[in-house]
């Protein structure tokens, strides 16, 4: 029987807010005052470094409208932008399995999904995280996560219709050389909304978790999930 959680979209939403909010529900999902919930947003433009990044992976341009933010998150540098569709899951993993590396392939396996509706074949890369298309191999999807009394924070950046050019000049994205990143919107050659790709993506991530979303309103904005409303969600279990 599928799990009850919660599901959130809340558009376009500053790194630093979204953050704050992760960890409130995190609190929240290991006291057991909500069920596992899940956000679907969008960032304005900011580079986020992950707890492996180094100095000289950062190649931003002086003069660029864009946020450096350093996060307790797993792996390197990578980007976010309007036109990428960000999901950050807040599961207890206690109820998943307790298992890290399952959960990076679980998500892994939660964007093959999501894509696949629009037609795109995507896959894993032995020895990388993300989703990547072949061929040659091109990066549509990354993943960075982190994990803190089995419940977890961050999550995956899919790429549906933005520049991918600073994924790569202005950081070497994940500690890859080189690698090539494409979008949704290119592969397919017209426009894609992040609305277009929220629903397969939130079926996609209920069908590998085995969730049953009942989807929070956000019409007053995200600024409403503050610490005194765990009681009222924890009543609506």
């Amino acid at each position: 029987m599928s799990r009850g959680a919660y599901v959130l979209d809340l558009g376009l939403v500053p790194y630093q807010e979204a953050w704050d909010l992760q960890r409130s529900l995190a609190g929240a999902v290991s006291q057991g005052a909500i069920p596992d919930t899940v956000l679907f947003l969008e960032h304005p433009p900011v580079v986020t470094l992950g707890r492996r990044a180094e100095d000289d992976e950062l190649h931003v341009p002086d003069g660029a409208e864009v946020e450096i933010v350093e996060t307790n998150r797993g792996g390197k540098s990578t980007y976010h932008g309007p036109g990428q569709l960000v999901c950050y899951p807040i599961l207890d993993l206690k109820r998943h399995g307790k298992d890290v590396k399952r959960y990076v392939r679980d998500l892994e396996e939660a964007l093959i999904r999501t894509v696949a509706p629009l037609g795109l074949d995507a896959t894993r890369i032995d020895g990388l995280t993300g989703v990547w298309l072949q061929r040659p191999p091109r990066k549509i999807a990354s993943i960075g996560v982190h994990i803190s009394r089995w419940v977890t924070t961050h999550g995956y950046a899919l790429n549906v219709d933005l520049d991918p050019a600073p994924f790569t000049d202005w950081i070497n994205a994940c500690g890859l050389e080189d690698a090539a990143f494409t979008t949704i919107a290119r592969e397919l050659g017209r426009p894609v909304s992040v609305e277009e790709v929220r629903r397969p993506a939130r079926d996609a991530l209920a069908e590998v978790f085995d969730l049953s979303f009942e989807e929070l309103p956000a019409e007053d904005g995200h600024g409403l999930w503050s610490q005194p409303i765990h009681a009222d969600l924890a009543a609506r279990r």
